[in-house]
């Protein structure tokens, strides 16, 4: 007899959350993590501590920079990384212990260590305990992606560091390299800007951010530009060079031209990888693609039974948000109910300041499929709550297919961004229009009167522009 009916291999968002589901359905559930605390890269070194330095840096900016437009003398304003480091750190620890609580709670069973699969019915977890073997009925594989790695770039988390080594360092650097100008880079870059440091981003490819929407993409860099970033595109680096005086970087142009620079710290984030390694998975016949990513099917089983994979170790983008919803459908279709996630659905957030949020297809990609589709924009700068929040900045974006007015896309740039698309999300995932969203009240004043406009605007009768 089995020793659980499953066993979820991973305590990030998709795995904790597939388990305490799994609990709630009546399995007898085990989940397994390597680290010492619960809740994989997301609340440990990811998404919620990032998010925390974002908001400390935010409010430090804010403070000593444009408190005086509000009236409020503030005088010398300092900073104490100490103490900001312990905010961060006290949320992560609260975040993390509420999950130890949550399994409690709904009765899973935590064991900590590293597993590896001895036979499609059984795994080997080692600990600091020693190795004990467990059986399941079945298996959700959720451990998560890492930090990709470059041999001309040594990563040592002091001096050439990864988002981990980004969120812990001890004092601010006076100038900053980010290798990559994709979402994480650009959020540590902008903490670190915030808070005083000499930010540069250099990007292989000629624009920040390839897969958003390209008008705001562009509005993106200028607002990061304003805030004092700098940015290298069409550069990549070739090789790097530590020392006590900091990095020596050297870079190639598009055009072939080296140019060699020195920074006092560079953050390597060039994109994550699948955590596959260790579990012995092609031993026992679980087949990977090219990236060392998991393949599944429509019901996330792999190729063997009994046998699924959620989250950043499938094909698909490497989001929280998208590991979670794949966690309970997994563990609600091995119950035999019948789930749903629509993927064209899932939004996508830069939590920057502006923050950029953008759900469904962008223009570039309506073209491509030759879809007639219309435009409705419209700017925070003529929203009565954004200017009174002195968050003038940016536009709402809807993208409507002319000649049924579906909502086939939108892209904000602007605070809040990241809850405003929400709304959007929902019409769009039950078939709505942006008519839809154009009759319904919204009260006054907020910035969510901004896609009601861009809504009204797709026929042009947007009021307030």
């Amino acid at each position: 007899m089995a020793d659980f009916d499953l066993i979820v291999i991973g305590a990030g968002p998709g795995g904790y959350v597939a388990a305490i589901r799994a609990a709630q359905l009546g399995m007898k559930v085990a989940c397994v993590e390597k680290g010492q605390t619960l809740g994989g890269t997301c609340l440990n070194i990811g998404c919620i501590p990032s998010k925390a330095l974002l908001n400390s840096s935010e409010k430090f900016a804010e403070i000593s920079k444009h408190s005086e437009e509000h009236g409020i003398s503030t005088g010398k304003v300092e900073l104490d990384l100490s103490k900001l480091m312990q905010r961060k750190n006290k949320i992560v620890k609260q975040l993390t212990s509420g999950i130890g609580f949550l399994f409690k709670k709904n009765k899973v069973t935590h064991i900590q260590g590293l597993a590896s699969f001895v036979d499609k019915n059984t795994i080997k977890v080692s600990s600091s305990e020693g190795e004990k073997n467990f059986s399941a009925k079945n298996f959700i594989i959720a451990t998560g992606s890492s930090s990709i790695s470059l041999d001309a770039i040594p990563v040592d988390e002091k001096q050439i560091v990864t988002s981990t080594g980004a969120l812990a360092l001890e004092s601010v650097p006076k100038s900053l390299l980010v290798i990559g100008g994709g979402y994480i880079g650009l959020e540590m870059g902008s903490v670190w800007s915030r808070l005083g440091s000499k930010v540069t981003v250099v990007e292989a490819l000629d624009r920040i951010v390839p897969t958003m929407d390209e008008e705001i993409a562009k509005e993106f860099m200028k607002s990061l530009k304003k805030q004092g970033l700098d940015f290298k595109l069409s550069h990549k680096v070739t090789s790097t060079k530590a020392s006590k005086d900091g990095v020596e970087v050297t870079m190639e142009s598009a055009d072939k031209k080296t140019v060699t620079e020195k920074y006092n710290v560079v953050l390597m984030s060039v994109g994550r990888k699948p955590n596959t390694e260790g579990l012995n998975l092609e031993e026992i016949g679980v087949k990977l693609n090219e990236k060392k990513s998991i393949e599944i099917n429509s019901k996330f089983k792999t190729s063997v039974d009994g046998i699924y994979a959620i989250g950043d170790v499938v094909p698909g983008p490497m989001l929280a948000h998208k590991a979670e919803e794949e966690g309970v459908a997994c563990v609600e279709l091995i119950s035999g109910q019948k789930p749903h996630i629509n993927y064209e659905m899932i939004p996508a957030i830069v939590y920057t300041n502006p923050e950029v949020a953008s759900v469904g297809k962008t223009e570039t990609e309506l073209k491509a499929k030759k879809i007639d589709y219309k435009i409705g924009k419209f700017p925070f700068m003529a929203n009565g709550r954004a200017l009174t929040t002195s968050s003038p900045e940016g536009f709402v974006k809807i993208l409507a297919d002319s000649k049924t007015d579906a909502i086939l896309g939108a892209h904000i740039i602007g605070h809040d961004a990241g809850q405003l698309i929400a709304e959007i999300v929902t019409t769009m995932e039950f078939g709505g229009s942006s008519e839809d969203i154009a009759r319904i009240c919204h009260a006054h004043p907020t910035t969510s009167e901004a896609v009601k406009e861009a809504a009204m605007n797709i026929e042009g009768r947007a009021i307030h522009i």
